[in-house]
């Protein structure tokens, strides 16, 4: 939790408890436990199938949790009924889809690039601001003034939002001709264009070189800088360490330990989790 949310006693912006995904009988995250107040970067780090990405997607509508209960800002949007206090939407499977939990306010990236990349760059953002128009068909086919002014709109933000992640000039280039780091910006900027209040940033260093990632890094501090909160998903962990304010550890879907970095860092468990445990016979 920041200093500043201990010291308004803020309510956390996103608030999980006993999120539960089973598959079969797999069961892929195990009541875990998360919370994120404003303005806080959260780590989730974790050995490969952990259950990282598949947390994500319980949070994000990508799949339906099997158990569980998450909050945003203080509103329901998974669960069970709680009487007056209803689900955003009136059946928690219905409100629990993707398009709908972004136009609540929680946007996310993912780890393999997912542009049009035979759409322009700014045509890549121009898509994520559509859940924040109100334009129907009508209005699309006649094409008056308040169409155009909305059209206005839309370009203008989206030329804020390329400027504010890093990418000048290339707003009518395809997007699949943009070099690799300013692809994964790109992503951001359309996140970005939803007016998130939680980021969700799936591995957005993967495959980055040294610069590319201390540039992300950057990027991901002035996001929280203008009110946004943000969780990062991540296995450069010196990345993750320098950039948290907490970090949280899944093993085989469970969460195993919480804490800031440097108390992470120093969990013996964690260092289990990472490396096994030590051979009989050899040094710890």
């Amino acid at each position: 939790m920041t200093a500043e949310a201990v010291e308004t006693g803020a309510d956390p912006v996103l608030l999980a408890t006993g999120v539960t995904k089973q598959f079969g009988g797999l069961t892929a995250v195990n009541a875990v436990d998360f919370v994120v107040h404003e303005r806080e970067i959260v780590g989730l780090i974790g050995p490969n199938g952990a259950g990282k990405t598949t947390f994500f997607n319980c949070l994000t509508g990508m799949v339906v949790p099997t158990a569980g209960r998450i909050t945003y800002q203080g509103a329901q949007i998974f669960g069970p009924a709680a009487g007056w206090r209803q689900t955003l939407l009136r059946q928690e499977h219905d409100a629990h889809t993707p398009d709908r939990i972004t136009k609540i306010g929680l946007a996310r990236t993912f780890q393999n690039i997912r542009l049009f990349p035979n759409m322009t760059v700014s045509e890549n953002v121009i898509v994520g601001r559509h859940c924040r128009t109100n334009e129907g068909v009508l209005s699309a086919i006649g094409r008056g003034p308040r169409f155009h002014r909305t059209e206005r709109e839309v370009r203008e933000r989206a030329r804020e939002l390329l400027q504010f992640v890093g990418i000048r000039g290339d707003d009518d280039s395809l997007a699949r001709n943009l070099p690799y780091g300013d692809q994964r910006r790109l992503e951001i900027a359309r996140a970005l264009a939803t007016d998130p209040g939680l980021l969700l940033l799936d591995e957005p260093t993967a495959g980055m070189n040294p610069n590319e990632t201390r540039d992300t890094m950057e990027l991901v501090r002035k996001i929280r800088d203008v009110g946004l909160a943000v969780i990062v998903i991540e296995h450069d962990m010196k990345f993750i360490f320098n950039l948290c304010d907490r970090v949280a550890v899944l093993v085989q879907g469970q969460k195993l330990v919480e804490g800031t970095p440097a108390e992470v860092q120093g969990d013996p468990r964690v260092i289990e989790a990472y490396l096994g445990t030590p051979a009989a016979g050899e040094q710890t």
